[in-house]
């Protein structure tokens, strides 16, 4: 009996103690949970922050950009129009030299040609004895006519030597065109310079033996260089009219592919026909005088055309690096919210690009560098960037004071 009672005792003090327990780490589990909640509720997530310019719409000068390799005004394979043995070359015709045109680039032995001159003023001499011996005949033929008596035309031209005169006087012809082309032929063994000249190649030397129609040489034409850029239809709607490209007023800088040197130009003329395999209708840049410059402009060079082209208004421009990967723009509202917009790019220039604005608004707050992971209706935080010169520069106080102070130091 007295064992069943300390049983009894024992189990209630284990029970008090178990549920106190519980109790205790219920209130401590509630206080946890507590605290929990007050440090989410402190915690806000910050909008982030995107550099923005403001863009009013405004008139610029608008200009195509193409590409083309600049190309001589003539590209001849110079070829020999007589056989011979090369007797002598010019100093001055070897790879690289400039040459005068009616220069004498080289010399075939004309001993032949000489000799076929000599022949041909034989033939012409004794076509013109036997010209004069006809017309004396002639003469007399008619003579001997009158004296006959007879009345009326002969029966046949032959009596009064008609078709004999007729033939002498076709065999000098002849023969004065035989003396003409021997002349030529004497003078083609000395081989000129069509025009001013730029030696590419050359294939003979002393002692060579050349037929007609060997090639001798490349020659590339030094008054010109013409490039040939071909544009698209949306690069020539920023263009003037075409009747007016022709003309020395539509400028052209000239840049090669390292963005070293320039070279200025002017639209010499506009194709009228599209490129079968481009299918773009091309205009022709032209350089005068192009080894004459201060930096010569070799045949060959690709280069990079920018051309003027006519007033555009109504134009955004905005820095390059404003148009994403997917060639959008990206807009900050009124409510700090992101929104895409397709970029209708009209022209671009050096690291600007001009845009037409957009239908709902014409001026806009545009991310100056948006990334591929924007997502439309994002808040965010906008600091706007000024243009100074061609650059833009955080909207900062302190910043803009150092800015400025380099720059009149710069002046000074």
């Amino acid at each position: 009996m007295k064992l069943n009672k300390l049983t009894l005792i024992i189990t209630v003090i284990s029970a008090i103690s178990i549920f106190g327990a519980i109790a205790y780490n219920g209130e401590k589990s509630e206080q946890a949970l507590e605290a929990e909640r007050s440090v989410v509720s402190t915690v806000t997530v910050a909008a982030p922050e995107v550099a923005i310019v403001n863009v009013e719409p405004k008139s610029y000068l608008a200009s195509v950009t193409g590409h083309g390799e600049a190309l001589p005004r003539y590209q001849l394979a110079l070829s020999s129009e007589v056989s011979g043995r090369v007797d002598k070359l010019n100093g001055n015709f070897v790879t690289g030299q400039q040459v005068k045109q009616g220069d004498t680039l080289a010399y075939i032995n004309d001993t032949l040609y000489l000799e076929a001159v000599a022949n041909a003023k034989l033939s012409v001499a004794d076509a013109k004895l036997a010209l004069l011996e006809e017309e004396r005949q002639v003469v007399q033929a008619k003579l001997e006519w009158q004296r006959s008596g007879v009345t009326g035309e002969p029966a046949s031209p032959l009596v009064l030597r008609s078709p004999q005169l007729d033939a002498a006087k076709a065999k000098l012809d002849k023969a004065m065109s035989e003396l003409k082309v021997a002349k030529q032929n004497l003078s083609k063994t000395k081989i000129l310079a069509p025009f001013d000249a730029l030696i590419v190649s050359t294939e003979i030397q002393p002692g060579s033996y050349v037929q007609a129609g060997t090639q001798l040489a490349e020659l590339y034409s030094t008054d010109r260089i013409e490039v040939t850029v071909p544009l698209s239809e949306y690069q020539w709607q920023n263009l003037p009219p075409v009747s007016t490209l022709g003309d020395k007023s539509w400028p052209v800088t000239l840049t090669d592919s390292n963005g070293l040197k320039h070279w200025q130009g002017f639209v010499g003329r506009v194709e009228n026909h599209f490129d079968n395999t481009s299918r773009q209708r091309a205009l022709v840049v032209i350089v005068e005088r192009p080894l004459a410059l201060a930096t010569p402009l070799l045949p060959g060079t690709f280069v990079e055309a920018l051309i003027q082209g006519r007033s555009l208004s109504n134009m955004w421009q905005l820095p390059a690096s404003a148009v994403s990967q997917s060639s959008d723009i990206w807009i900050v509202n009124a409510e700090n919210k992101l929104n895409s917009h397709k970029a209708n790019k009209v022209f671009e220039k050096g690291e600007w690009i001009y845009l037409q604005p957009l239908l709902s608004q014409s001026s806009a707050n545009v991310v100056v560098r948006p990334l591929n992971s924007y997502v439309s209706g994002t808040f965010v935080t906008p600091k706007t960037e000024i243009l100074i010169g061609s650059s833009l520069y955080s909207q900062d106080i302190e910043a803009l004071e150092e800015i400025a102070q380099s720059h009149s130091e710069v002046s000074r």
